[in-house]
C-alpha cells in the first residue's frame, strides 16, 4: 500500500495517536479527511498537514451520535470523495472499578468505542467495495487482548472490536477489503487525562505509566509502517507489550501479575 495520492479518512485526528498519524501521512502527499469532535483542534491538525504538502478536508462528528456520523459520510460522498483508507483512532478510556461504575457509563464507552466505530465502518464499507476495495484500520489496545483493573468497559469494548473486525476481514477477503487492528500499549498521549470516571467526569490527570509511555511520533511511524505493509495486527508500545505473550503462553503468570500491576 502506497499512501501518495490516496484518500485517507482519519478519526480521532484532533490529538494523540490520530493526530500523530495524520502528520506522518501528510508527508506522503495524501488527501486527508480529518475527523473528531473538536473543530478548532482539527483546524490546527489540518494546518500542520498542509504545511507538509497534503490537502485536507475537515469533517467533525461525534462518535456517540449516529446522525452526525451519517451526515459526515454524506458530506464526503457528496464531494465525490471515496476513501481508500479508513483509519479509526477515535475513542475514550476509563478509570473506575467495575463494581462502582453505573451501566450508563459502560454504555457510553461502548457507544463511542464500539458502536460509533462500526457505524462509520458500515456506512463506508459498501462505498469502498463498489470502488474496488480498500483498507480499514481500527484502534484496539493491549487490554483488548486481556482484562485489566479499572478498565472493565474500556477493555470489553476493545475486545468487541477484535471480534467484529476479524469477522469483517473473513467476510470481505473477496471484496479486497484489508483489515488492520492496531494494538497500542502505553503511548504518551492525553488518553488517561480524558478518560472518564464512574461519575462520567474526566479523570483529569496523566497516569504515571502513561507519562513514561512511547512517544506518539514514534508510535505513528510504527503504525504507518504496519499499514504500508498491510499487517493484520500492528503491535506498538514498550515493555508492556510483553503482557500479550505472557497472557497467551503463561496464563498463570498473567493472572498473578494483573493483580500486582499499578492501573493508574
Amino acid at each position: 500500500m502506497k499512501f501518495k495520492g490516496k484518500n485517507i479518512w482519519i478519526t480521532g485526528a484532533s490529538s494523540g495517536i490520530g493526530k500523530a498519524v495524520a502528520l506522518e501521512l501528510s508527508k506522503e502527499k495524501a488527501f486527508l479527511i480529518l475527523s473528531a469532535r473538536n473543530k478548532n483542534a482539527l483546524l490546527e491538525t489540518a494546518a500542520l498537514c498542509e504545511k507538509n504538502g497534503s490537502s485536507t478536508l475537515i469533517v467533525p462528528f461525534d462518535l456517540s451520535d449516529k446522525k452526525t456520523i451519517s451526515d459526515a459520510v454524506q458530506k464526503v460522498h457528496s464531494k465525490g470523495i471515496v476513501p481508500h483508507l479508513l483509519l479509526q483512532f477515535g475513542g475514550i478510556s476509563q478509570r473506575s472499578l467495575a463494581s462502582e461504575t453505573p451501566v450508563d457509563i459502560d454504555r457510553k464507552i461502548f457507544e463511542i468505542n464500539f458502536f460509533g466505530t462500526i457505524i462509520l465502518t458500515k456506512e463506508l464499507l459498501p462505498i469502498m467495495i463498489k470502488n474496488g476495495g480498500g483498507q480499514i484500520a481500527v484502534t484496539s489496545s493491549i487490554v483488548g487482548k486481556f482484562g485489566f483493573p479499572w478498565r472493565s468497559a474500556y477493555s470489553a469494548s476493545k475486545h468487541a472490536l477484535h471480534g467484529f473486525f476479524e469477522s469483517l476481514r473473513a467476510e470481505n477477503t473477496n471484496n479486497n477489503i484489508r483489515i488492520s487492528i492496531i494494538v497500542p500499549g502505553r503511548i504518551r498521549t492525553s488518553i488517561s487525562i480524558n478518560a472518564i470516571e464512574k461519575n462520567g467526569k474526566p479523570h483529569g490527570k496523566m497516569d504515571k505509566g502513561q507519562a513514561k509511555g512511547l512517544d506518539s511520533v514514534i508510535c505513528a511511524k510504527k503504525i504507518c509502517n504496519g499499514l504500508k505493509n498491510e499487517k493484520k495486527e500492528i503491535l506498538v508500545g514498550g515493555k508492556e507489550i510483553m503482557m500479550l505473550y505472557i497472557h497467551k503462553f503463561f496464563p498463570s503468570l498473567y493472572y498473578f501479575l494483573v493483580t500486582k500491576l499499578k492501573p493508574l
